[in-house]
């Protein structure tokens, strides 16, 4: 049983539905849950017309209808581009604040959560828990303070300017967000051995590693919505494989070793890939004619180009869906940092198409897909060249071409019971409850 007294708590996520943002996708999932484990959540968010992203009308019917949301307003980012400002962050900073002083100093809220990617709005947490001794947590779903492109040696995404900017931001804001935070939420194990380094006030009981909730009601109602998607024809004859993602210098490793192998297949047996089409869909995180292709100029050096389209625009929520379950096979791409954990295997699984990833062997997706029996895996380290996974990954890609159309993997769906949003928003309600008791 669980108290019927609900204890309040205010989440901050500046993206959510109807925007298309994956740092939304935890809260989202969550919402539904909550009471059941004691929570009454109340949103703190920015209104749609004021971020840059997809809206999607049908992502925002998934949110239960009594949920108090507080919509707040952010500088244009027309008039803010012309000082080379268009962070959603720095523009809805001064609406936040406000909007959240008054709430707080409105109603009674046990907990402050931050659940974003805009992480500038996580030093909120500590002028909130000095000016109302509300204790907060936030939320990493990425590091905030990351030295990955400079170790790298490589152009980062939005040119060295503003990465630098955003790295100068992090160092001088990230010690303040962490000051007098109850609890730090992460979706990978990497992030809380960071942040132990580098603040030494912070205790190991402080951390849980969370990964994101599967979003099994969506695929309950993707089959009724009959949703259309403009991808590709499923029903053309030919296999039609799909990555859905975000692309990226980081990914280098994995796209060249899956299109080397294809090279490499194809010229054995170039009969059989003239029914193959690989669709690599919301790539770039960049609006309208600022996205760039990362992807097809890899298969255009490599003699594939026929084979690769990619789609660097991303595309309404549930259509990604529809594309996954219209697909033949799913490809996962993963990044050469060890700390990168995709949370889009989940809809990948409940797809329940063939799967193939290529992953660094220390991502939590390459344990999940094998515990789960959902895929196959081929696994590198930071170390590794393309020309080292040629192998491996051929023996997998021959697997894809050798099952039948419609083939459905036999997975263990005890095993994927622990990554249901039910039950991670269970142990989500469990850290708020250990917070609010401590800070008694």
């Amino acid at each position: 049983m669980y108290p019927t007294l609900k204890r309040k708590v205010l989440i901050v996520s500046p993206h959510f539905p109807p925007i298309n943002a994956p740092d939304h996708q935890r809260v989202r999932m969550s919402l539904p849950y909550m009471e059941e484990f004691g929570w009454e959540p109340h949103i703190l968010t920015v209104r749609p017309d004021c971020v840059q992203g997809v809206q999607d009308s049908i992502l925002a019917k998934t949110i239960p209808s009594h949920i108090p949301i507080t919509y707040t307003g952010a500088l244009p980012v027309q008039q803010t581009r012309r000082i080379g400002m268009s962070s959603l962050g720095l523009r809805c900073f001064p609406y936040l604040l406000q909007a959240g002083d008054r709430l707080l100093h409105q109603q009674k809220f046990d907990l402050v959560y931050f659940s974003t990617t805009i992480f500038i709005t996580m030093v909120l947490g500590s002028r909130w828990y000095h000016r109302f001794n509300i204790p907060y947590i936030l939320d990493f779903q990425d590091p905030w303070l990351s030295d990955y492109y400079k170790q790298a040696q490589t152009l980062p995404p939005g040119g060295r300017f503003k990465y630098g900017f955003a790295r100068l931001q992090a160092k001088l804001l990230e010690p303040k967000a962490l000051s007098k935070v109850a609890h730090i939420i992460s979706v990978s194990p990497a992030y809380p051995k960071t942040l132990q380094q580098r603040y030494p006030h912070l205790q190991p009981e402080q951390f849980t590693v969370l990964p994101f909730g599967a979003p099994e009601p969506d695929f309950t109602a993707l089959s009724g919505l009959n949703i259309q998607q403009k991808i590709f024809n499923p029903n053309d004859g030919k296999r039609h494989w799909v990555y859905v993602g975000r692309g990226g210098y980081d990914m280098n490793l994995a796209v060249r070793s899956l299109f080397l192998a294809i090279q490499s297949h194809r010229r054995q047996n170039p009969e059989i890939w003239q029914s193959v089409q690989l669709h690599f869909v919301g790539t770039s995180y960049a609006p309208g004619n600022q996205a760039v292709k990362t992807i097809e100029p890899i298969a255009q050096e490599l003699g594939i180009a026929d084979l690769v389209r990619e789609h660097p625009h991303r595309i309404p929520y549930f259509e990604a869906l529809q594309v996954l379950a219209d697909s033949d096979a799913i490809v996962l791409i993963g990044s050469d940092d060890p700390d990168y954990t995709a949370s889009k295997l989940y809809p990948c699984i409940l797809a329940r198409k063939p799967i193939l990833a290529i992953f660094h062997y220390q991502s939590s997706v390459v344990d999940i897909l094998h515990r789960c029996q959902a895929g196959q895996a081929v696994t590198f380290t930071s170390q590794q060249q393309p020309k080292d996974l040629q192998s491996s990954v051929i023996t997998q890609i021959n697997w894809l071409l050798s099952i039948n159309k419609g083939f459905q993997p036999n997975i263990n769906w005890s095993a994927f019971q622990p990554y249901t949003a039910r039950e991670m928003t269970h142990k989500q309600c469990a850290i708020f409850d250990r917070c609010v008791t401590a800070a008694r």
